[in-house]
């Protein structure tokens, strides 16, 4: 199910990826109206402390990152030469946190504690809103996954109740499920 924040004024999609809702950083993006998307998504990965935090992220959450290759990485991209993208980022160090997808509804998404650093590092205030924002969805999701659960017990006991009153004797056979259907 496609889900989306407003934040500020500003609509973010929210990608569910294995169970976990990844971000839009290219909507995010959009709130620099002076710079395309893609640019401030690449600015701010070209800073070194993005990069740290991005390394030790994938290390604590992806078995399949390649840290060896940070060092060679970031004499590659830090230099005013070479430009970093996402894509780049996943096929290079095999990293998880971040997904570009092409296409009509594409972009760059990450994960939700790499998109609040990106929120932080484009404005503190956004970020917060951003918190704000994502805090109120999440619980509007646990209630209604709890009022379905409810409703399922709910369910459930009325449906053992009923079972359980077919089996009184000496019933009227129009009210008693069981022995009504027998005739």
């Amino acid at each position: 199910m496609k889900k989306k924040l407003k934040v500020q004024g500003l609509e973010i999609r929210l990608e569910p990826i294995n169970e976990t809702d990844y971000v839009s950083l290219t909507d995010i993006a959009k709130q620099s109206e002076n710079q395309e998307p893609n640019y401030v998504i690449a600015n701010w990965m070209k800073n070194r402390n993005t990069l740290e935090f991005l390394e030790v992220w994938e290390s604590l959450k992806n078995p399949n990152f390649k840290p060896n290759q940070m060092i060679g990485f970031k004499e590659k991209y830090l230099s005013n030469r070479n430009a970093i993208t996402p894509k780049r980022w996943i096929t290079e160090l095999n990293a998880i946190g971040i997904i570009s997808k092409s296409g009509r509804n594409g972009g760059t998404f990450a994960h939700k504690d790499i998109a609040l650093n990106f929120c932080y590092w484009l404005s503190p205030t956004f970020q917060v809103y951003m918190i704000t924002e994502f805090q109120r969805l999440k619980e509007i999701e646990y209630e209604q996954k709890n009022l379905k659960w409810h409703i399922s017990k709910i369910t459930d006991n009325v449906e053992e109740l009923r079972n359980l009153l077919d089996t009184i004797p000496y019933q009227d056979t129009n009210r008693n499920r069981l022995k009504g259907n027998e005739e």
